[in-house]
């Protein structure tokens, strides 16, 4: 039942508004499969938490299974005779994730999950020695990314309450600035030898300016790295073009590919098939005309598949491959173009209902700073209990932070205008206003 003292006026209308907004710029909802709602009046839920776990696409159960029959009717034999064979199955993947993130094919690979993939990388790129020897975080990066540079400090026999540096924002704001990452590079930069940042932070929803400072960095003589977690398949990346050193990125958030799903892995063509750059290997890290010659002595190709160690797992890939042909399909500067419009809709939306209530949106108003979030901080109660009651009485789904952030991210690939007025309405009715 909708709450009538505490919604703002005229959302009844701005309903209408929503649905004819949809009609206009549709998106590609019907190639997902929307979860039904269990609470509100409407008989699916406004999914706003893409960018938790991306929805699954319609295509991914039906590709799956047809790699699955390949498994029942060949057996072994389908490494070579499969429709899709098993042996270079990788590769399918390369070029589409290359266009996804601004690569050059050999320089980008799917392989294993995202923190995996940063301890891979650092085994090459961070490399401490004399006063060089800092790793830079943003103060509020994904724990996973805390845990594994502190580790990697470790392992190199460092302290890393010295070793890595958090940078955080200027005292009562939010996010950071890029001007403060770069005065700190100018000032400190010599001390620096990797540089890892979020390319969106998953709490606030910013999008660092990465070009700007992976050239500070790198002119700081620091190894310049990036987790695109938050920012692969939302928008728009140039890594070879902004000469970054490496990043990797996951695929279950915004690439839609399922929980847990493989990741993916940048390395600039410069370092590509230097043998000063220490790596592990194993059997996929050899080139592949010559893996089955079973010589002791792996040959590792000059392209980041060198650092593949593991023959990939088939039916993990195949959601992957089955999503990032859909980004192909629909292109990032579209989906880029609708994410402005949508977001900036829901925006929209969020003043009307916060400018009376204890809710504050911390995500950057301006919209080359962030991607398709909105991280809106609550001043009274706890995160959770306000996202269970919009979804349990209202149908909306969003993400909790604990302890007062709840993210709403309108995905330009299957969210609504109806969706944005949705999570509106339902804050209105939710949360009181203030006296």
């Amino acid at each position: 039942m909708r709450n009538t003292e505490t919604e703002p006026p005229g959302f009844g209308g701005a309903e209408a508004e929503a649905r004819t907004l949809d009609a206009a710029d549709p998106g590609h909802r019907h190639l997902f499969l929307v979860p039904p709602a269990e609470g509100g009046r409407y008989p699916e839920v406004a999914y706003l938490a893409g960018n938790s776990l991306g929805l699954q696409p319609r295509a991914t159960r039906e590709e799956l299974l047809a790699d699955l029959d390949s498994w029942r009717r060949l057996g072994v034999e389908g490494h070579l005779e499969a429709k899709r064979p098993w042996l270079p199955y990788h590769e399918f993947l390369t070029a589409p994730a290359a266009r996804l993130v601004g690569a050059r094919p050999a320089e980008t690979v799917v392989m294993n999950s995202l923190t995996v993939n940063l301890h891979l990388l650092m085994v090459s790129f961070y490399r401490p020695a004399g006063e060089r020897t800092r790793i830079v975080i943003e103060d509020s990066a994904f724990p996973s990314d805390s845990y594994a540079v502190r580790s990697q400090a470790r392992f190199h026999g460092l302290d890393p309450d010295t070793a890595v540096v958090r940078l955080t924002p200027r005292p009562g704001e939010d996010t950071l600035r890029t001007q403060d990452v770069l005065d700190f590079l100018a000032a400190e930069g010599h001390t620096v030898a990797l540089l890892l940042l979020g390319g969106v932070n998953y709490l606030t929803g910013e999008l660092m300016d990465i070009p700007a400072i992976t050239a500070a960095g790198r002119a700081a003589g620091a190894v310049v790295g990036w987790d695109l977690a938050h920012a692969a398949g939302n928008v728009p990346l140039a890594l070879h073009d902004w000469d970054v050193d490496f990043a990797a990125w996951c695929s279950y958030k915004y690439l839609n590919s399922g929980p847990g799903a493989l990741g993916g892995v940048f390395v600039h063509e410069r370092h590509l098939g230097d043998p000063a750059l220490p790596r592990f290997e194993g059997w996929w890290s050899t080139e592949a005309a010559t893996r089955f010659e079973m010589t002791p002595v792996s040959r590792p190709p000059a392209t980041v598949e060198a650092w593949q160690i593991s023959n990939p797992p088939i039916f993990a890939m195949g959601p992957v491959r089955t999503s990032l042909e859909l980004f192909d399909s629909v292109g990032m500067p579209a989906l880029r173009e609708r994410s402005l419009r949508l977001t900036g809709y829901l925006e929209g939306l969020l003043d009307e209902v916060t400018v009376d209530r204890p809710l504050t949106v911390v995500t950057p108003r301006d919209p080359a700073r962030r991607g398709c979030q909105l991280s809106v901080r609550i001043g009274a109660g706890s995160a959770n209990e306000l996202t269970k009651r919009l979804r349990h009485e209202h149908g909306v789904i969003a993400d909790a932070r604990e302890p007062d952030i709840v993210r709403f991210a309108p995905v330009p690939l299957y969210s609504t205008y109806h969706d944005c007025w949705r999570v509106a309405d339902a804050l209105a009715a939710t949360v009181e206003k203030q006296s």
